[in-house]
């Protein structure tokens, strides 16, 4: 039985990401403690949805637990506002995010925020992608991971004229700045992709 832990640092829509990542032989929990969500457990998710400031101030106890377990290769899926605070630091608010990936959070250079919708993932060049036929994906974000180093990124969008990471990666890592439970079958899809990854 795999174990599924999301971390809960206040961030919403845990209902729905939780019901996509339950399935067959998966069990999947919710963790407020940062420190505990690193333990006994397979996978680590960092949902999506809300300010960057609550957020790390909340997994800030367990910074350090966290970190070592996702640079020592723990699967960890980070979505949107999870996807940011793999970061260093952002420019929505205070806190120090986990450092696992050198860069900073910034607002996106558009007229238009948020962005709210679909929006095409170009460039892709992580495995799940090609699995999940997953080329187009929902969005709800006004800011975007900065990357010290692209080689890290494995996928990118634009919105008005600001190009900026859909995806990253380090190691088994991986971060999107969309969100796959809201984006139809391929999001699922890509979910799946990722959770069979983890018990290679």
């Amino acid at each position: 039985m795999m174990q599924v832990t999301i971390l809960d640092y206040g961030a919403g829509n845990l209902h729905s990401l939780a019901k996509t990542l339950a399935g067959p032989n998966r069990s999947v929990r919710v963790e407020r403690d940062a420190g505990a969500a690193v333990r006994d457990t397979d996978v680590l998710v960092l949902p999506g949805v809300g300010a960057f400031a609550p957020a790390a101030a909340s997994l800030a106890s367990g910074r350090t637990a966290l970190r070592a377990a996702i640079l020592s290769g723990m699967p960890t899926l980070g979505i949107c506002l999870g996807m940011q605070l793999l970061f260093d630091e952002s420019d929505e608010g205070d806190g120090a995010g986990l450092g696992v990936i050198a860069g900073r959070v910034t607002r996106i250079r558009a007229s238009r925020l948020p962005q709210m919708g679909w929006n095409s993932v170009a460039d892709r060049t992580d495995a799940l992608f090609a699995t999940s036929a997953l080329d187009i994906a929902y969005y709800a974000n006004s800011f975007a991971c900065r990357a010290a180093d692209d080689r890290v990124v494995t996928a990118w969008s634009t919105h008005d004229a600001d190009r900026f990471p859909a995806a990253v990666r380090v190691g088994a890592c991986v971060g999107v700045q969309f969100h796959p439970e809201k984006s139809s079958a391929p999001g699922v899809r890509f979910i799946e992709a990722f959770l069979a990854s983890a018990v290679r």
